[in-house]
């Protein structure tokens, strides 16, 4: 059975810069706010037109293959994790094999949201240890901006939000404790409800208990569809209740990145960096006081994009080895929490 690595990488953000200061214009907010609760001073927005999920995958895809010293035509597998596709369906994967030029290779769509990047990272793993592939392109992008409430009731979460992309190239390896020594991956439906985007959707709320549900207006024949009182009662916009999503994201971080090291007979002392999914600055400050980790041992850069959800490992990870904070060698641990709930992370010998 063959290890996998990570063979190139490759990020990218629109040019678009948009500071907490700026989202005064448009909500009751300000940088102090923001930045008390997230961490956050400024994020990037995708252009409205002609700036997708799909074209700011690409961009980081042509770098990271670039960087794997491969081609497009060497490529034998897609896998795209994103929760903002261009369209409901088809997903992204199909459409960046078109505009890519590639094959007719296989291409798969990951809907795990904040943790979609690490559940792709896993199934591209397990494709390269069995030799069924040999080049596995693994993207992670979201364009949150076309989606959000902009007002002073949607603050809570769209103060969060950014848009970007990263991507990576995964190969076989035949050197010895490299590359990607084992993924865990975990989910738990119980608070499904706590963070989710409820349409497009078929359910009409059945998933609700029914004192928890909104007066929302339903078709007679079942389903949903986007309606003016949707949009003015907020109900078409992402709902987030931030403190149950915060209790339970600093009990799983912690629990996900202790059994990686578990597996491989390491301790948090071992890693040489940690990447969290860039969900909120507090959430890493503390998983990082938990598992008693240095400054220099955790990256983020929530500061400057926000919460780019499946995006936010791959950028920060090629963030971090852009900047030489990751050598050969070095112990690195990816994890992190989202929708769902799901949760899950992966360590690997660079």
């Amino acid at each position: 059975m063959f290890q996998s690595k990570i063979a190139g990488i490759g990020y990218y953000v629109p040019k678009n810069v948009y500071t907490n200061d700026d989202l005064t214009r448009f909500m009751d907010t300000n940088d102090e706010w923001i930045q008390e609760r997230t961490g956050i001073k400024e994020r990037r927005y995708a252009d409205r037109i002609g700036e997708t999920t799909t074209t700011m995958g690409i961009e980081a895809a042509r770098i990271a293959i670039e960087r794997a010293n491969t081609t497009v035509e060497d490529i034998d597998f897609i896998i795209f994790a994103t929760l903002s596709p261009d369209y409901y369906f088809p997903g992204c994967g199909v459409l960046l094999q078109r505009e890519m030029g590639m094959g007719e290779i296989g291409a798969l769509d990951i809907r795990n949201q904040c943790s979609g990047f690490v559940y792709a990272l896993s199934i591209a793993d397990q494709f390269i240890k069995t030799g069924m592939y040999k080049n596995i392109l693994v993207v992670g992008a979201e364009k949150h901006s076309f989606a959000l409430d902009y007002s002073t009731r949607g603050r809570s979460v769209s103060v969060i939000f950014g848009d970007g992309a990263g991507a990576v190239v995964l190969q076989p390896t035949s050197e010895p404790g490299k590359g990607i020594l084992s993924t865990h991956l975990h989910s738990d439906g119980a608070d499904a409800e706590k963070l989710a985007m409820y349409y497009p959707g078929s359910s009409s709320g059945i998933w609700l208990d029914q004192d928890q549900q909104p007066d929302w207006p339903k078709q007679e024949l079942g389903g949903m569809l986007m309606t003016k009182e949707m949009l003015d009662d907020g109900t078409a916009f992402p709902y987030m209740d931030g403190q149950a999503v915060f209790k339970k994201a600093v009990v799983k971080f912690p629990e996900v990145i202790l059994e990686s090291l578990t597996k491989n007979n390491l301790q948090s002392t071992d890693i040489n960096l940690l990447i969290p999914h860039q969900a909120n600055l507090r959430i890493a400050q503390f998983v990082q006081k938990t598992l008693r980790l240095g400054d220099d041992q955790v990256f983020n850069n929530i500061q400057k994009y926000g919460n780019t959800t499946a995006a936010s490992v791959p950028i920060a990870l090629c963030e971090a080895w852009e900047e030489g904070k990751i050598k050969d060698g070095d112990l690195i641990c990816l994890a992190a929490f989202g929708a769902g709930f799901t949760w899950g992370s992966a360590l690997i010998r660079w």
